[in-house]
């Protein structure tokens, strides 16, 4: 304990301050450059997304030696729901001769137009070479192909869709989605700052280190990608920006608030901080610790884009917690105590804590401690009632979105006149002596309307297939599955199966093993980080189990939301996982916060007495913290891509459920039932404790005496 005050005292000292803040100037300055490449440094290209090991994975590989990665299919779809007319058929081919005239397109491969079978419609198929920039490079040869799919139309309607079409309207969805984020999260952490401390100039203290977190983290980030082959993409990028602003600010709501409650015990300030950082600064840490742990769990996931969110984000919000042990309090020792102005905290003066709100929400839950927590948790199971209705089984192309993208709506016209899977074709690769036998059975699987001529290269034979079904719908997945049963069971084939609707399927299967796995893997790490900090093991299994409720209660009721509020038609197979590494990570901070104060407490007096006290101090911090976290992650909706909608709802909504209730009502409600046998099997386990009906008495003859 001794070594953690002479660190507390490195920031908080008179002169060792300046030494802080100067490295941190320097640090900045040198960060400050790097950051700006980390958008550089995204690799948004679809193996970096994609289960590794995936039958899929490995055909896109192959897909490399006949045509480059950065070739991606479009479609031009033209309808007149009357019928085509002779001009709607001259027009389509004089467009598909300009379309070979555009930078990026092949011009050997545009193939079209085809009209359909009810005449009401063309399409033009054509193959895109986007560059270095993958499928970023969208933009431009699809403003060229609108330009000329729509002039001189006479009422002949076009669309581009395919995966060129989804490139565009994904790279619009999250264009500038970096500074949106982050502006947004500013903003409303700046609104929630001046509620809470109701001081002009205050704020502005949590909001500099909390930048400064962020600049740090993205360099240091940037230089991992850079030189280590960490793989950072463009939703791990915004998330990054939300999650370290928001989680930086957090520690600094529990270090000025304990700081605040020094300057009352202090007469100088710097003995003041280094109080509070001595006494706050392990609760910061195990929290951190635990949400870097719970991160990096991500990191075995067969999803790539899941394995490589963890160690960034891990990243993050170490960064975040030692600017926040560091930075910000040497800037808090560097004003006088009229920094909080106009709620200067006086050496000598009460406590405000101890007869707030949350003092008198503590005696209250004290005298029906039992009705209240078995009251709460039947509420939350009702609200988690509402899992039943969560349709976690992937978004299709058209419910990916908020709205109707021009190649949503060119995917549903051409589904009503083509062959669903059209611009979408199942790919088989395999052994070239077994082509025929091979291509046989890929043509004679249910549900493959027509197969292409096999093209044979560098070892490998490659066909192409198209569906019947549409190529995101449960029955082209059921396809994919009867195509690999049949060309596998081909002799000497070694064949496997691919294309965008294979990769979805596996996708599906990998967050369906990654779920399975880390959910487990993180609540074990969990519970030995509540065990070493609390030095107990009843309170980790209670505080554990008080968690998951909320994370139930809070996915039931977005369900609920997004089935009958906002008509989503469904979530990312990763969205479970998602919200359960935020909420359960995130919840169990606001438990560290909570826990080792009431533990503080309880080793001057006794476990119930503690736990009114520790709830007292720290209810109102734990509040503002909440909301804040709560509103970071919910400027993710401003993103008008679903899952990110999604997520930012569920995660706030679940922050603010287990910050007021779950961590507030039912926690100290247990923590008063219990006693002192929360803390079994430590030495306050033995420490003899008021029985409620005392507490009740005490309560009420301490509010007569005042």
């Amino acid at each position: 304990m001794s070594t953690l005050k002479k660190m507390a005292e490195i920031p908080s000292g008179s002169w060792t301050k300046w030494i802080v803040v100067g490295f941190w100037i320097v640090v900045l300055v040198l960060a400050f450059p790097l950051s700006k490449k980390l958008q550089g440094a995204e690799k948004n290209d679809a193996k970096y997304w994609l289960p590794g090991a995936a039958e899929s994975t490995k055909v896109l590989d192959v897909q490399e030696r006949f045509q480059s990665p950065n070739i991606i299919t479009g479609v031009v779809v033209y309808e007149r729901a009357s019928g085509l007319t002779a001009a709607d058929r001259a027009k389509a081919a004089a467009d598909a001769r300009s379309f070979a005239g555009i930078p990026g397109v092949l011009p050997g491969q545009v193939v079209g137009p085809i009209p359909s079978a009810d005449d009401k419609a063309l399409q033009t198929i054509l193959q895109v070479n986007l560059g270095s920039q993958g499928w970023t490079g969208a933009n431009k040869p699809v403003d060229a192909i609108h330009a000329i799919a729509n002039s001189n139309t006479n009422g002949l309607t076009s669309h581009v869709t395919g995966q060129l079409g989804y490139a565009y309207d994904n790279n619009n969805v999250f264009k500038g989605i970096s500074g949106t984020l982050l502006w947004s999260a500013v903003a409303v952490v700046i609104v929630i700052l001046l509620i809470t401390y109701r001081s002009p100039v205050l704020w502005l203290l949590p909001v500099i280190s909390s930048g400064v977190a962020l600049i740090v983290a993205e360099a240091v980030i940037y230089l991992l990608a850079a030189h280590a082959g960490l793989t950072v993409n463009a939703q791990t990028y915004g998330i990054l920006e939300v999650l370290v602003f928001g989680a930086s600010t957090d520690y600094a709501l529990l270090i000025v608030a304990r700081y605040r409650e020094e300057l009352r015990r202090h007469d100088r300030r710097h003995p003041a901080m280094a109080t509070a950082l001595w006494r706050a600064g392990p609760a910061i840490i195990a929290s951190a610790a635990t949400v870097v742990v719970a991160l990096l769990m991500l990191s075995v996931a067969e999803l790539n884009s899941t394995a490589s969110l963890g160690p960034v984000l891990a990243i993050g919000v170490a960064v975040g917690m030692f600017v926040m042990i560091t930075l910000l309090p040497a800037l808090l020792v560097t004003f006088p105590r009229g920094v909080f102005w106009p709620y200067r905290p006086t050496y000598g003066s009460a406590e405000p804590t101890t007869r707030g709100l949350w003092a008198r929400v503590g005696w209250a839950v004290a005298s029906r401690a039992r009705l209240t927590w078995i009251i709460t948790a039947v509420v939350l199971g009702v609200l988690a009632l509402g899992l039943t209705g969560l349709k976690a089984n992937g978004l299709t192309n058209a419910q990916a979105f908020r709205g109707h993208p021009d190649s949503v709506t060119g995917e549903t016209v051409l589904a009503a006149h083509f062959p669903a899977g059209t611009g979408q074709p199942v790919i088989v690769i395999g052994n070239p002596s077994a082509v025929a036998a091979l291509r046989s059975a890929f043509a004679a699987t249910p549900g493959i309307t027509a197969v292409t001529p096999p093209v044979t290269r560098a070892g490998y034979a490659y066909l192409e297939g198209t569906l019947r079904a549409a190529p995101d719908s449960q029955a082209a997945y059921d396809t994919i599955d009867r195509v690999r049963a049949a060309v596998h069971a081909v002799p000497g084939a070694n064949a496997e199966v691919g294309g965008i609707t294979a990769v979805n399927l596996d996708v599906k299967r990998a967050v369906a093993h990654d779920r399975n796995l880390i959910i487990p893997l993180i609540l074990a790490v969990v519970f030995v980080i509540l065990g070493l900090l609390l030095r107990a093991v009843v309170a980790p299994v209670i505080l554990i189990a008080t968690v998951l409720l909320s994370f139930a209660a809070a996915l039931g009721v977005s369900a609920f939301f997004f089935n009958h509020v906002f008509g989503f038609g469904g979530a990312d197979t990763t969205f479970p996982l998602f919200v359960f590494v935020f909420l359960v990570a995130l919840g169990i901070d606001y438990n560290i916060f909570l826990m080792t104060r009431v533990r503080e407490e309880a080793i001057k007096r006794d476990a119930r007495h503690g736990a009114i006290v520790g709830l007292a101090a720290t209810g109102g911090v734990i509040t503002s913290a909440g909301f804040v976290l709560a509103a970071t992650f919910a400027v993710l909706a401003t993103i008008p891509a679903t899952f990110l909608t999604e997520l930012g709802f569920a995660v706030a909504f679940g922050i603010l459920l287990d910050t007021i209730v779950v961590r507030l009502l039912l926690v100290t409600a247990l923590n008063l039932d219990i006693g002192r046998w929360m803390w079994w099997p430590s030495k306050l386990a033995q420490k003899p404790d008021p029985a409620p009906a005392e507490l009740s008495r005490e309560h009420a003859a301490a509010t007569v005496a005042s």
